[in-house]
């Protein structure tokens, strides 16, 4: 399905036509050149790549200037794969742009979500304080994390205190509510994961899915 890079801008509001208000997150989007199409032949399977953002060329090494080469593109500082629907055809050299998403279609958002470093549980995972008083020294630690004698272990995946965020999040069938093409600017509603400049991956949503 079809897919492109952009960088997070920030979030701001905009009136609809019915004079509703809507949040909205800015996202600078492309334009993503396609660097190489792959198939089942070649490569094992079917995907299309792009690249996103001009580079350097020492910022390279020599393999990937010559992948660049070959593609006849400027060299790219990220590079992401997607797979495209039956029907859809790609060339090497196309330009992907904010053009191509329609207003009003359902995108999914992948970033990378805000480092939070090493957090507590109750932060992390929501878990209730302990009592406040009566000389309680158990008011923000943990509860117990296995019997005395079964299972007189802890369980693999227990919720417990450590670092927090950072981490690959998906936000699934966000609304594409406006398109600025003269400024490569997709409007969706809502948030999306990771800071102002963060690097994300806007693709149509996947058909069939839950809301």
């Amino acid at each position: 399905m079809k897919t492109i890079l952009g960088r997070k801008v920030g979030m701001t509001q905009i009136f609809a036509e019915t004079g509703e208000v809507i949040p909205v997150t800015v996202i600078e989007a492309g334009p993503a050149a396609v660097t190489q199409i792959k198939t089942v032949e070649t490569d094992g399977y079917d995907a299309v790549q792009i690249g996103f953002e001009d580079a350097k060329p020492q910022r390279v090494n020599k393999p990937m200037t010559g992948h660049f080469e070959k593609a006849g593109v400027q060299v790219k500082r990220n590079l992401t794969e997607f797979k495209p629907e039956e029907g859809e055809t790609y060339e090497v050299g196309q330009i992907i742009t904010v053009a191509d998403f329609e207003v009003g279609s359902k995108l999914d958002v992948t970033g990378t979500s805000k480092g939070k470093g090493t957090q507590g549980n109750i932060k992390r995972h929501g878990h209730h304080r302990g009592p406040m008083s009566h000389g309680s020294k158990h008011k923000r630690l943990a509860g117990a994390l296995a019997g005395a004698s079964y299972p007189g272990r802890v369980f693999k995946g227990n919720k417990a205190p450590g670092r927090m965020g950072n981490e690959t999040v998906t936000v699934q069938n966000v609304v594409l509510v406006k398109v600025i093409e003269d400024r490569n600017l997709m409007l969706v509603k809502g948030a999306v994961p990771g800071n102002k400049g963060g690097l994300l991956k806007i693709q149509y949503a996947v058909k069939g899915q839950d809301k």
